[in-house]
């Protein structure tokens, strides 16, 4: 029998990726539902290729168009984010991909976690904003939760054979400003922090790289997807990104899985899990990569990562608070309406002002995430970052 497989964000990197592997394995994997925010266009040339069952919209103002473009075929035509969380439940779905942006994939998760759907995890926030509320969730409905981030595949892939662990690794390429100074990172400009030197990846994803605060991310994510305390996640620059992430383990054996940098190898292998299957793309030619390098990350220079550590320990919503703020930020420096350091100093400000819950619940978490957008929206507004 094919898996049924559900993507959610299908036009972003992830989830274009996502569909090559799927094509490539006509016979393993078929498409079962498709969901975009805005690219209408291309999510309509997606479901013309792939024909799923269903096709989810989720600007309520372009529904009317992309069912005028699929008029044609038998594809039931969906939109708004409550159609986005309703159709991640339907009974023919085996997994569901998770590879939206941001808090959006929040809610989408837990409805198919309770709807007993296998999760690709590439929705990182996802684990950030309410990690012990998801894994709890997804223990109390025999979910498997299976990382796509190369990282968290990295460490997934090490520890199938269950040994006491010391420490894991996560690898970091550092992005464009690994070798400049404070000073110089004054002065970056949004079209320099969207040069990633090693992965193609969506606005977004690649400005929170430029900054670390996806590797903070990655380390709040590793911590709810692994059970391992922050203080045992361990950050490394690995400029060659070559080495996906390492786990150390108490002998002191470290054990690393190592590839070229393709996000449709982890995509595949959370979809064939714990099989592995055959993957075209580029080898690792050990000839070539000869000099693999390593360096601590520079917390003065890059405050995004100390933030999330903060965030970390300091536990309750306050992860919660540094994503919202952040994704203001971003969207901010995007819009040329704040410096590239600049978003440091104001989501530092707002984890400094926004309401502190030890123990938050679901609608907590909800109440948060707009309180946030709205402080850091007005701090931004009223100074010069």
């Amino acid at each position: 029998m094919k898996k049924q497989i559900a993507i959610l964000g299908s036009t972003g990197s992830i989830g274009t990726q996502a569909l090559q592997v799927i094509e490539e394995h006509p016979d393993l994997y078929e498409v079962y539902a498709l969901t975009a925010n805005n690219q209408v266009e291309l999510l309509a040339q997606q479901a013309r290729k792939f024909h799923p069952e269903a096709v989810v919209i989720a600007n309520e103002e372009k529904y009317l168009q992309l069912k005028d473009m699929l008029a044609d075929l038998p594809v039931k035509v969906y939109a708004g984010a409550e159609a986005l969380c309703q159709i991640v439940e339907s009974g023919p779905i085996d997994i569901v991909l998770t590879a939206m942006v941001g808090y959006a994939g929040l809610r989408p998760t837990m409805n198919a976690i309770k709807a007993r759907k296998a999760i690709a995890l590439a929705n990182k926030e996802t684990l950030v904003v309410a990690g012990e509320l998801v894994t709890a969730l997804a223990e109390q409905y025999h979910t498997p939760i299976l990382p796509v981030d190369s990282e968290h595949s990295a460490i997934f892939q090490c520890l199938e054979m269950q040994n006491p662990v010391h420490k894991l690794i996560l690898t970091a390429s550092g992005g464009p400003f690994r070798t400049f100074t404070h000073e110089q990172m004054k002065t970056v400009t949004k079209a320099q922090a969207l040069k990633h030197p090693n992965w193609s990846m969506g606005a977004k994803i690649t400005i929170d790289s430029a900054s670390m605060m996806n590797k903070g991310f990655e380390v709040i994510e590793a911590k709810w997807l692994f059970g391992v305390p922050a203080s045992q996640i361990e950050v490394v620059v690995h400029p060659q990104s070559i080495i996906h992430s390492m786990v150390e383990f108490e002998d002191g054996a470290v054990k690393a899985q190592l590839g070229m940098p393709d996000m449709r190898l982890p995509i595949q292998f959370a979809f064939s899990y714990p099989k592995r299957e055959s993957l075209s793309g580029e080898r690792l030619d050990f000839a070539k990569f000869n000099t693999l390098t390593f360096e601590k990350p520079d917390l003065n220079r890059f405050r995004n990562l100390a933030l999330a550590y903060e965030a970390i320990h300091r536990g309750g919503n306050m992860p919660c608070i540094i994503n919202a703020a952040n994704e203001v930020a971003v969207a901010a420096f995007l819009k040329d309406q704040i410096s590239f350091l600049g978003m440091s100093d104001v989501i530092e400000k707002t984890m400094n002002t926004a309401s502190f819950i030890a123990t938050p619940t679901y609608e907590d978490y909800v109440a948060t995430d707009t309180e946030v957008r709205r402080i850091t929206a007005e701090l931004i507004a009223s100074s010069k970052y």
